[in-house]
């Protein structure tokens, strides 16, 4: 069994996991460290826990949107192909942006209220 420290948002974890995934784990962990520093980019200054659980979330919308996109082309796998999408305009990039952001301010301070 490997053992792995893990740092993330300043606090160090040693998390074990299976022989030779060492180094996935370490990206996994860099990853989630990039989602909090983005969250204090933002101004958010949380304790651990919940800026934890706000990278978590952003990685499930994430994974959610990525889930119901896998569905939809395996839907369309079995019709004619469709035309190619035409790469995200920047405009649509930053609503979608900014409709994350706002569903995330929302869920914290549905968590921050007594």
């Amino acid at each position: 069994m490997g053992q792995v420290t893990i740092r993330v948002g300043g606090y160090a974890h040693p998390v074990a996991c299976q022989d030779g995934q060492e180094e996935h784990l370490q990206r996994m962990a860099a990853e989630v460290d990039q989602r909090i520093g983005a969250l204090r980019a933002m101004g958010m200054q949380f304790g651990e826990a919940r800026m934890l659980l706000l990278a978590a979330l952003q990685l499930a919308d994430e994974a959610s949107d990525l889930r119901a996109e896998l569905a939809a082309l395996k839907a369309g796998a079995a019709g004619p192909a469709p035309p190619p999408a035409a790469p995200a305009a920047e405009p649509e990039l930053a609503a979608r942006l900014a409709r994350l952001a706002e569903r995330l301010e929302g869920i914290a301070a549905a968590l921050e209220a007594p």
